[in-house]
């Protein structure tokens, strides 16, 4: 397995990763349970640059020559510039009322997406994007990991404490209590 920087030709790919685990988040942008509408919305911004679903902000795995996981981060300090072109288009196009609270702040780089595609789940692929962004942003470059996780996904909870995560505390995000955890090295 290869990780690498995600490219534009990788957008149809991530799209279908992020719905594994936004699908829910992206209906709700798009004020409708359509997968063929989320997929298209996430590959609106995934191929562009400056937003924070953008490819800029995505590693991938590749296994067999196709992608099968993505991890997707990104500055919390500039979560509002990053998050208002995903913002303008909802209000546009969705619901001219859309609001979501803060994912992350100043201080830390924030995990907004850990996928794998299900066939390839329980490889260790995974762990392995989450090693390679512990390595580049905590040891590399000294900076603080952040992620929110709920009950829905034990797994994924278990996964980030294994690393090393711990809470810092609770955040709401789309009416659900989310537990905010964090890597600092």
């Amino acid at each position: 397995m290869q990780i690498r920087k995600a490219t534009p030709e990788d957008t149809e790919a991530i799209a279908l990763l992020f719905m594994l685990v936004m699908d829910s988040m992206v209906y709700r942008f798009i004020g409708e349970k359509d997968v063929h509408k989320g997929i298209s919305f996430f590959q609106k911004f995934i191929q562009q640059k400056n937003n924070q679903y953008s490819y800029q902000n995505c590693d991938v795995a590749i296994e067999d020559n196709e992608v099968v996981g993505v991890i997707n981060i990104y500055d919390g300090a500039l979560l509002q510039k990053l998050r208002q072109p995903v913002l303008d288009y909802i209000h546009e196009h969705n619901n001219p009322k859309f609001i979501i609270e803060d994912e992350t702040q100043y201080g830390e780089f924030y995990i907004d997406v850990l996928a794998v595609k299900s066939l390839y789940q329980g490889k260790g692929i995974g762990s392995r994007l989450l090693e390679h962004a512990i390595q580049e942003f905590c040891v590399e470059q000294h900076k603080t990991l952040g992620l929110l996780v709920d009950e829905i996904n034990p797994n994924a909870k278990k996964l980030y404490l294994k690393c090393g995560f711990k809470k810092v505390g609770e955040k709401p995000l789309s009416s659900h209590n989310m537990e905010h955890l964090q890597l600092k090295i």
